[in-house]
């Protein structure tokens, strides 16, 4: 079911870490918000990825990863967490 290679992990998890850092960059935030948003788009891109595979959705696929809802995942999650990041307590 999931045929995730190392390769194929490493890919995935160096396109989520480009996602969250083009998401800081646009946002420009500091040293806090690059790891809030590095870990929001890694926790996005993988679960987006597993609902893909849940789904058994094929398009968008490069090799064994479910890229198209494993973007719209990372996004998700990225504008998730910065809506949920200006909130002040």
């Amino acid at each position: 079911m999931f045929n995730l290679t190392l390769p194929a992990l490493f890919f995935g998890t160096l396109f989520a870490s480009v996602y969250g850092a083009a998401f800081h960059l646009w946002k420009n935030g500091g040293w806090r918000r690059l790891f809030f948003y590095l870990l929001a788009s890694f926790i996005g891109f993988w679960i987006g990825h597993t609902i893909g595979v849940l789904l058994n959705v094929t398009f968008g696929n490069i090799g064994p990863i479910v890229f198209s809802t494993a973007t719209l995942g990372s996004i998700l999650f990225l504008v998730i967490g910065h809506w949920l990041s200006l909130v002040n307590p």
